[in-house]
């Protein structure tokens, strides 16, 4: 896994929470990261995508993490949601990610940022999603 990648989901986090409290285009905020950040080592286009991918299919997005959820998404931690959202978009749109990596990624990013036992919430999501939304992925591992 790229550090450049593991970055960009970094402040992809940072921004779908900004995006999520702050009703403004996604667009916006990857211009602003951008500039903020214009020294750093990541993966600007990953980046971009990560948070307009988000934005774009939010809908579809929400539609997949829901039937794993206890609740409704609107109720989940902002910061956790924003970590489903980013890693949920990943397991949909880039296969070329390994499942494994959208999970533990997604573990680290919640112990991180999230609450208390936030990663664990998020590993039992994303390791129910992974069975169904990666099955074929899963079934070559082993």
């Amino acid at each position: 896994m790229s550090k450049a990648k593991s970055r960009a989901r970094h402040m992809a986090v940072q921004g779908l929470y900004q995006w999520q409290m702050v009703p403004q285009e996604a667009s916006d905020i990857v211009q602003q990261f951008q500039a903020e950040h214009s020294g750093k080592n990541y993966d600007r286009d990953y980046f971009a995508d990560l948070l307009q991918g988000v934005s774009l299919h939010q809908a579809q997005v929400d539609a997949a993490i829901g039937p794993w959820l206890d609740r409704d998404i609107a109720r989940v931690d902002p910061v956790e949601q924003a970590i489903l959202r980013m890693a949920t978009y990943e397991m949909l749109f880039h296969l070329e990610v390994p499942y494994r990596v959208v999970i533990n990624e997604s573990v680290e990013l919640a112990k991180r940022f999230g609450a208390d036992q936030g990663h664990k919430f998020i590993n039992a999501v994303l390791d129910k999603m992974a069975k169904k939304e990666r099955a074929a992925e899963m079934k070559n591992k082993k």
